[in-house]
């Protein structure tokens, strides 16, 4: 008997061990800033990182986008849904919370929904649509868009009165990314051939002036 009651306190205090160690394994995942959260997005590492959060923060995302709607927010609740990332996948639900960060004039989310349309990728493919949202995107300081918003015009789709911004916008573009710097200069040297010299010159202007 007492040997049995020694073994029960043994495997007890072991038990307890390890409980106590597990809770200091579980680390309480703190919510991500806007800051945070829009670097995350332009890095295209927004979903990898809720998974690497071991999807705690759901509700909480859920609930800043849907009752309090921020639009970064947003955009990374509706990506999940869109993608079944934490929760069960809702491509229509996903799709309609990335219109609705757009709306806002998230720029990633712009150019999100453009590349999409451009894609066919979740929509059904419409050129023309993407231009739109890209061109709105690429206003507002985005390059993957401005870069997308050119390969576009360059392949015939969108207005030529828009060369000229798209020129201007990548002209005046910083990168220190080698691939991203060759397709800029890529994408200059497509639009320069639609467009009229004397737009070339205008579009070299500094930017913001």
């Amino acid at each position: 008997m007492n040997l049995i009651k020694s073994l029960c306190s043994t495997l007890t205090m072991f038990l307890f061990i390890g409980n106590a160690a597990a809770a200091e394994n579980i680390k309480a995942v703190q919510l991500y800033s806007q800051e945070e959260l829009l670097q995350l997005i332009n890095k295209n590492e927004h979903l990898s990182r809720v998974v690497l959060d071991d999807c705690q923060l759901v509700q909480d995302i859920q609930a800043r986008a849907e009752v309090l709607k921020i639009p970064a927010y947003q955009f990374l609740w509706g990506d999940m849904l869109a993608w079944g990332v934490c929760v069960e996948e809702d491509a229509e639900r996903g799709i309609m919370f990335m219109h609705q960060a757009a709306e806002q004039g998230l720029a990633s989310g712009l150019e999100q929904l453009g590349r999409y349309y451009t894609q066919g990728k979740l929509v059904q493919q419409d050129k023309e649509r993407a231009v739109v949202y890209l061109r709105e995107a690429s206003a507002l300081g985005n390059l993957k868009a401005q870069i997308q918003l050119a390969e576009l015009f360059i392949d015939g789709y969108g207005s030529p009165y828009d060369y000229e911004d798209a020129y201007h916008w990548l002209y005046n573009a910083i990168t220190s990314d080698k691939p991203t710097h060759s397709k800029i200069a890529h994408c200059i040297s497509g639009l320069e051939k639609l467009m009229h010299p004397k737009a070339v010159r205008k579009a070299k202007r500094p930017l913001n002036s």
